[in-house]
C-alpha cells in the first residue's frame, strides 16, 4: 500500500495574522504531516463587492471583498511562509482562486496545485493551472460525476499528473453526508488517478476509514481550538487530534498493506497446542461404563489423549478400564 499523502489545510484559521499562520507552521511541523496548505485570496482579482456571505461570523469585514482582502499576503510574505514550510520540512500549498493567485503561487514555488471544490468547473482556471505542467489535485465537492468528467476530460490533454478527492461542501458535515462509498466509486471511473477524500467532520474516524477504502490522499482542515474565529473552525481537527491521526492512519496503513494466508496457520503450532484442548470425563466411571455426551468435557492443553474436535468418535464405546472425575480419555482407555 502507497503512502497515504496528508494534507493539513489551514484555509483562513490564521485571520490574516502572519504571526498566527508561522505558529501553525510550527504547530502542524510536530504532527507527522506531509503538507500543509493555505488559500491564496487576491480580492480585487477574484470577488467583488456583491458577493455574498457563505456564513456571516464576521464582525469587521463589511462584505466578503472586504474579508478575502484582510487575509490576502504580499508576494514577500507568501515567499517567507514557503521558506518556513521548507525549514521544518511540510510541503508549501496553496489553492488558488484566480489567475493572479496563480502567478503568485508559481513564483513562491507551489510542487503541485490544489483545486477547491467551488472552481473545478472553472476552466479558465484550470487551464491555467494545467499550462503549469504540475500536478493537481480536484477536490469534487460541488460536482456530479458529470462535472467531474467534463473537469478530467478537459485536463487529460495536458498530461498533468491528476488526483480527485471526495468532499462534502458542509461545514461541518454530518456523518451521513460524507460519502465513503464514492472512494470507491472515484477509483472505479478513474482507475488511472491517485483518490482521497477531504473532509470537513472534525472527527479523525472519518479519515481513518477513508484510508480503509483505498484513500491515498487525505485533506482536512486545522485549528488551534475549534471555539476560536473563523468561518472553518467548527469543522477543523486540533493539532492534538492531528498528531493521533497520522499515527493511526500510519497504523492502518500497515495493517492493510500486509495479507496474511488465513489456509496456513503453521505459525500457530505451540499457541495451539496451548489452547486447545484434549478429551476427558466429566465424572468418575466404572469399567464397561458406555460413554454419552454428558460425561465428556474437555480440558487444556492439546495432545493429551483424544482431540476435543473427535468427540464424537467415543459416544457408545465402552471403557476398558475405570477413570476418575476429568482424567484424560485415551484410546487405551477404550475398548
Amino acid at each position: 500500500m502507497n503512502k497515504t499523502f496528508i494534507i493539513a489545510e489551514i484555509g483562513q484559521a490564521h485571520d490574516g495574522s502572519l504571526g498566527i499562520l508561522h505558529s501553525y507552521i510550527d504547530a502542524l511541523a510536530t504532527t507527522g504531516v506531509d503538507a500543509i496548505k493555505f488559500q491564496t485570496h487576491i480580492a480585487a482579482a477574484e470577488s467583488s463587492i456583491h458577493e455574498p456571505f457563505r456564513v456571516n461570523f464576521s464582525y469587521e469585514d463589511k462584505t466578503r471583498y472586504d474579508y478575502w482582502d484582510r487575509m490576502g499576503f504580499t508576494l514577500p510574505q507568501w515567499k517567507e511562509i514557503k521558506t518556513h514550510c521548507d525549514e521544518v520540512g511540510l510541503e508549501f500549498m496553496s489553492s488558488p482562486f484566480s489567475q493572479a493567485a496563480v502567478d503568485l503561487l508559481e513564483e513562491v514555488g507551489v510542487k503541485r496545485h490544489k483545486v477547491g471544490s467551488g472552481e473545478v468547473s472553472n476552466f479558465l482556471l484550470l487551464e491555467k493551472l494545467a499550462r503549469t505542467g504540475k500536478p493537481i489535485i480536484l477536490s469534487s465537492g460541488m460536482s456530479s460525476f458529470a462535472e467531474l468528467d467534463g473537469s478530467i476530460n478537459f485536463l487529460r490533454p495536458f498530461g498533468n499528473e491528476l488526483s480527485v478527492l471526495q468532499c462534502t461542501t458542509a461545514y461541518p458535515t454530518p456523518p451521513d453526508q460524507v460519502g465513503l462509498n464514492v472512494i470507491g466509486e472515484l477509483k472505479a471511473r478513474y482507475p488511472d488517478l491517485r483518490v482521497g477524500l477531504s473532509e470537513h467532520t472534525a472527527r479523525t474516524a472519518t479519515s481513518i476509514a477513508a484510508v480503509t477504502l483505498g484513500a491515498e490522499i487525505l485533506e482536512f482542515h486545522a485549528v488551534f481550538d475549534r471555539r476560536i474565529f473563523g468561518p472553518d473552525a467548527k469543522s477543523s481537527l486540533t493539532i492534538d487530534e492531528i498528531t493521533q491521526l497520522v499515527k493511526d492512519v500510519r497504523y492502518v496503513e500497515t495493517m492493510v498493506g500486509n495479507t496474511i494466508d488465513k489456509n496456513d496457520n503453521s505459525s500457530f503450532a505451540t499457541l495451539k497446542s496451548i489452547f486447545e484442548k484434549s478429551l476427558a470425563v466429566s465424572r468418575d466411571l466404572p469399567k464397561g461404563h458406555t460413554l454419552t455426551f454428558n460425561d465428556l468435557e474437555a480440558k487444556k492443553p492439546a495432545n493429551h489423549g483424544i482431540s476435543a474436535s473427535e468427540f464424537r468418535s467415543v459416544i457408545g464405546r465402552k471403557l476398558s478400564q475405570p477413570l476418575s472425575q476429568y482424567d484424560f480419555l485415551t484410546e487405551e482407555n477404550l475398548g
